[in-house]
């Protein structure tokens, strides 16, 4: 998955602002787009075994779960209001549709990554060693926010190199191997397959920043407000499917890794670096927690600084972002971004 943002991304996000919201009224066809990545895999999953069907004609509508292999633009087709819902990273949800101005409500935490992203060093260097080093990463991404937090814990910042590259995933492992490059950050499958390399040494990894890099299921709000049985049939198919992930359901991981390119072996490799929220109580301790609206302040701070937060955002606290129990970071005026565990807390409840 290429995790990643750019300025045409964004500036489509801000131009397609007003098209999302005239999808807001009550239907009964809805879209939700997702991209390979382990934790998302479960969505192509609900679409291949049937689930969502059975869970979408249970509240009486229809649920059509799209692949997009194109990350940032299944994002920017969301915003424009081609799709009801996308899978995204909460810093690709604050920068493009929220901080575009569509409104867009975090209805599934799904995991974060635990592990799944990383720097990664030749030979028996630290972080204080890539002062005045570049580093070659996927610019705008979760990546470079990775490096940003690692580089933080030594109170170095990006200034102490001596430059990030922007290089694409798909070379990523390439790169690694040249002579040229001695410091990369990326993220799984790339990180296992550079650390096959015996002179490969990880220095930092998203398991040090636990609970930061957040993979959501994120829909439009006024599209849910005004169709709650379409937060219901997409909540209650993704947490049967967590039930059977959680109870090692062979057949279904199967099906999951292969359709990620992998094997059995290799996607719960996968899946040991990510921290899946199988049950649902969990997502809602997770997202009503004290450290969320935190975490949120210093990715709004990353993308502020790197002017991608919003067309001309003033500040870092531009966008307004929206927790349970009446929380607010950001703007208040300007809520655009909201976590609702009102439907993962129903799943909870066996009230779906």
């Amino acid at each position: 998955m290429t995790r990643f943002l750019n300025a045409t991304a964004l500036s489509l996000g801000v131009l397609a602002a007003g098209l999302s919201s005239a999808s807001a009224e009550e239907k009964t066809d809805f879209k939700v787009a997702w991209s390979i990545y382990v934790g998302w895999m479960p969505w192509g999953y609900l679409e291949t075994s049937g689930i969502m069907d059975k869970w979408a004609e249970k509240y009486g509508i229809d649920v059509e779960i799209v692949q997009i292999n194109d990350y940032v633009e299944s994002i920017n087709q969301y915003t424009a209001g081609a799709f009801d819902g996308v899978s995204a990273t909460n810093m690709d949800t604050l920068s493009i549709p929220a901080g575009g101005g569509v409104d867009t409500t975090a209805l599934i935490v799904g995991d974060y990554s635990n592990g799944n992203d990383a720097v990664i060093v030749k030979g028996d260097g630290s972080l204080s060693s890539l002062v005045g080093q570049p580093v070659n990463l996927v610019e705008l991404s979760v990546s470079h926010y990775l490096l940003a937090r690692a580089l933080d814990s030594k109170g170095l910042s990006e200034s102490d190199l001596g430059g990030v590259i922007n290089t694409s995933d798909a070379d990523m492992i390439a790169a690694f191997q040249t002579d040229d490059v001695q410091a990369v950050v990326t993220w799984n499958p790339l990180v296992a397959a550079i650390l096959e390399d015996p002179n490969a040494k990880k220095l930092f990894d998203s398991a040090d920043i636990p609970g930061e890099i957040i993979d959501l299921m994120v829909v439009n709000t006024e599209t849910l407000a005004d169709n709650p049985a379409f937060g219901k049939a997409l909540t209650g198919a993704w947490y049967e499917v967590m039930g059977l992930m959680a109870a090692g359901d062979e057949a279904a991981l199967t099906a999951m890794a292969e359709a990620s390119g992998t094997d059995l072996d290799g996607y719960k490799a996968q899946l040991a670096a990510t921290a899946m929220f199988y049950d649902p109580a969990a997502a809602v301790a997770f997202a009503s927690g004290a450290e969320l609206p935190g975490t949120m302040t210093n990715v709004a701070e990353f993308l502020f600084d790197k002017g991608i937060l919003g067309e001309g955002a003033p500040s870092a606290d531009f966008v307004g972002i929206a927790y349970p129990g009446e929380v607010t970071t950001g703007d208040a005026g300007n809520v655009t971004f909201r976590f609702d565990t009102t439907y993962m807390q129903m799943a909870a409840d066996g009230a779906l």
